[in-house]
C-alpha cells in the first residue's frame, strides 16, 4: 500500500495543525510517512496545501497523483481536483457530482452546534472514519499537542468524534498491518538540524527569523532551557554571525543559521571565521532566489554562491544532507569537523528538506562521540602559547580565554603572525595562506566522504544528484530498474570539497550521465567540470520552487533521455 493525500486551504485555516495532528496520528498507527508543505508567503489567504504520503514501506519522497483530498475551501477542489485517482476521495463542504466517493463533511455545522470554530478537528475525524483507522491515537494526539488548555482538548475530541460518525467507511484504501518493532521518530528537517546540534553540544545558537531556515531557531528556542543552550535573535544577520563568532572565540560551540539572502550578509563573518581559525556551524536552508524571491518555496541555486561565498581564499567545508535522519547526522558531523580543523562548516539545506517530515529510524546517542579539540597543554608544547602556531597539518593549538594563566588568546581579521597579531611580512603571509591550505588537504585525507552508489556495475545510464533530491532520484532509480532500465545513482553529501574518486572512475566508463538539480544552471554539474573537466551532456532541472519528485523524474528521464532518439 502507498496512498497519497493532500489537505488544502489557506493561511489562516490551521492547515499547518491539522496537518501535524493527522500526520501523527498516522505514525502512531504504524506506518511510514512523508509530509511536504506547499505554502505561500503570506499570513492570511492564498492557496495552500500539505500532501502527507503513507505506507507500510518506507517513503522518502512526495508522489504527484492523489488518494484522497481534504478540501477546507473551495479553491482547493478547483486546484487539485485533476490530480485526484479515479477511484479517489473527496472529503469537502460540499458533494461533487463527477466525483464517485465524493464525501459531504458538515464541518461548519457541527462545530456550530457546540459554539466551536474547530471544523480541522471535524475534518479530520471524517478521515479516519473513511479510510478505516480507529479514534485511539488521534485521541492520545490531541491530548498531547493542546495538552495544558483543558477547554480546547475537550472541544477537539468532541469534534473529532462528532466528524468519526458523520461519515462511513469507504472500502477503497486498504489498510495493510505489518508489524513495526523499531522505534521511530517524526520529525522535520530543521528539527533534525537543530536536534544534530543539541547533541553535538552546541552551547549557542544565533539566528535572524529569515525562512525557510526559521523552524531550526524555533526549535531550539522552545527546548533551550531543557537543551542547555543560549538562542539568541539577533537584530540581523551581521548581529547573528558575530556573536557566534564571539561564542566560539570563547569556547563554546555556535551555530547559526539563516537562507540565501541572510548569508549575504554575513559573507564578512565567514571570511572571519577563515582567517581567525574560528570554527563554526552555519545552516545555509536554500530558498529560490534572486533578492527575496520566492520566500516560500525551494531551490538548490545557491550551491555556486556559498562554496565562492567570502573574499580572499580558505579553507572551509560544504555538506549537503539528503533527508531527515541525514541531517541530524550530518550536522552533529559537522560541529566535530568545523572544531577539528578551525574551519567554518557550511549546512546547505533546502525548504524542501526543511518543511517536510519523515519517520526516521531513533537516534542513537551511544554510538556518537561529542569531539571538542580545544586544547593546549603547557607541558607538552613551548612555554609561550601561540595561537597559530605553523604546524604540518595546518592545525594549531586552541585555547580559549581563560584556559591559560599567562598567556592572552588574540585573535584578529588581518593576516598574522604565529602569536595573533597584525603582520604584513611576505614570507610569513605565505607560511599562513599554506599553513591554511594544509588542514584542508588533511580533511581530504581523512574525512572527506565519498558519494553513495546505488544501482548495479553494469548500467548504461548513471543519474547524479546531491543533498535532497536523494529521494526522488532514488524512488525514479528503482522504477526505472523495474522497468528494465539498467540504470545506477551517485548520491553526494559532501560537496565541497568535492570528492572525486567515483566520479573519475564513472568517467571512465561509457554510460550517460544525467546530472538531476533544483536549479536553472545545472551548478553541480559546473562543478564538476570545473574540478575534473568531466562535460555532462544531460540534465533534468527544475527551478519553479517546488521539489521534484519520483514520478516526475521517471518521467522525464524517459523522455528526454531514454527515449529521446
Amino acid at each position: 500500500m502507498d496512498y497519497n493525500i493532500l489537505i488544502g486551504g489557506e493561511a489562516g485555516q490551521g492547515l499547518k495543525t491539522t496537518a501535524y495532528l493527522l500526520g501523527k496520528t498516522i505514525f502512531r498507527n504504524k506506518y511510514h510517512i512523508f509530509t511536504t508543505k506547499d505554502y505561500m508567503s503570506r499570513v492570511r489567504g492564498g492557496h495552500n496545501f500539505i500532501k502527507i504520503r503513507f505506507s507500510d514501506e518506507e517513503v522518502k519522497g512526495p508522489k504527484d497523483d492523489l488518494d484522497l483530498i481534504m478540501a477546507l475551501n473551495e479553491e482547493t477542489i478547483e486546484n487539485h481536483l485533476g490530480d485526484l485517482k479515479n477511484e479517489g476521495i473527496l472529503l469537502a463542504e460540499r458533494e461533487v457530482e463527477d466525483i464517485k466517493n465524493s464525501v459531504l463533511v458538515r464541518a461548519k455545522e457541527i462545530a456550530k452546534e457546540i459554539n466551536s470554530k474547530g471544523v480541522n478537528s471535524v475534518f479530520i475525524g471524517a478521515f479516519l472514519q473513511t479510510i478505516g483507522f480507529d479514534l485511539i491515537e488521534a485521541k492520545k494526539v490531541i491530548d498531547e499537542y493542546f495538552a495544558g488548555d483543558k477547554n480546547k482538548v475537550e472541544d477537539n475530541l468532541l469534534l473529532l468524534e462528532k466528524g468519526y460518525k458523520s461519515c462511513e467507511r469507504i472500502e477503497n484504501m486498504e489498510m495493510n498491518e505489518f508489524d513495526e518493532s523499531e522505534e521511530r521518530l517524526y520529525i522535520d528537517g530543521n528539527q533534525a538540524v537543530g536536534l544534530g546540534a543539541a547533541s553535538a553540544g552546541v552551547s549557542f545558537y544565533a539566528a535572524y527569523p529569515m525562512s525557510p531556515s526559521t523552524g531550526i531557531l524555533n526549535y531550539l528556542a522552545t527546548h533551550q532551557k531543557r537543551l542547555s543552550i543560549a538562542v539568541e535573535q539577533a537584530e540581523d544577520e551581521l548581529g547573528a554571525i558575530n556573536m557566534a563568532l564571539g561564542a566560539a572565540y570563547g569556547g563554546g560551540r555556535a551555530m547559526v543559521g539563516t537562507s540565501g539572502g541572510g548569508f549575504a550578509l554575513m559573507n564578512e563573518g565567514l571570511g572571519m571565521s577563515g582567517v581567525g581559525e574560528i570554527p563554526l556551524v552555519i545552516a545555509e536552508v536554500q530558498r529560490p532566489g534572486p533578492a527575496t524571491g520566492l520566500p516560500t518555496r525551494t531551490s538548490q541555486g545557491d550551491l555556486n554562491f556559498v562554496i565562492n561565498s567570502s573574499q580572499g581564499e580558505f579553507p572551509m567545508m560544504v555538506i549537503a544532507p539528503k533527508d531527515q535522519e541525514d541531517a541530524f547526522y550530518q550536522t552533529f558531523r559537522a560541529h566535530n569537523l568545523a572544531e577539528k580543523y578551525q574551519i567554518p562548516v557550511i549546512i546547505l539545506s533546502d525548504q524542501f528538506l526543511a518543511d517536510s517530515s519523515s519517520d526516521i529510524k531513533k537516534i542513537n546517542l551511544d554510538k556518537l562521540e561529542v569531539k571538542r579539540n580545544l586544547y593546549f597543554n603547557s607541558e607538552e608544547n613551548e612555554d609561550e602559547y601561540k595561537r597559530y602556531k605553523l604546524t604540518a597539518d595546518g592545525i594549531s593549538p586552541r585555547a580559549y580565554p581563560g584556559s591559560l594563566e599567562n598567556d592572552t588568546i588574540l585573535v584578529d581579521s588581518h593576516e598574522h603572525n604565529e602569536y595573533g597579531r597584525v603582520t604584513e611580512d611576505i614570507e610569513l603571509r605565505n607560511e599562513m595562506i599554506n599553513k591554511r591550505e594544509n588542514k584542508l588537504n588533511k580533511l581530504i585525507d581523512e574525512d572527506l566522504k565519498e558519494a553513495e552508489y546505488y544501482g548495479e556495475k553494469d548500467i548504461d545510464y548513471l543519474l547524479i544528484g546531491w543533498g535532497s533530491t536523494y529521494g526522488p532520484i532514488l524512488e525514479a532509480t528503482n522504477k526505472l530498474i523495474n522497468n528494465g532500465i539498467k540504470v545506477g545513482f551517485l548520491s553526494f553529501n559532501d560537496i565541497w570539497p568535492l570528492p572525486k574518486t567515483k566520479l573519475k572512475n564513472w568517467a571512465e566508463k561509457d554510460v550517460k550521465k544525467i546530472v538531476i538539480e533544483n536549479n536553472a544552471k545545472s551548478q553541480f554539474s559546473r562543478l564538476i567540470g570545473s574540478e575534473l573537466q568531466i562535460k555532462i551532456k544531460n540534465k533534468i532541472l527544475k527551478y519553479s520552487g517546488r521539489p521534484f519528485s519520483g514520478d516526475e523524474i521517471y518521467e522525464r528521464i524517459m523522455d528526454e533521455v531514454v527515449n529521446d532518439v
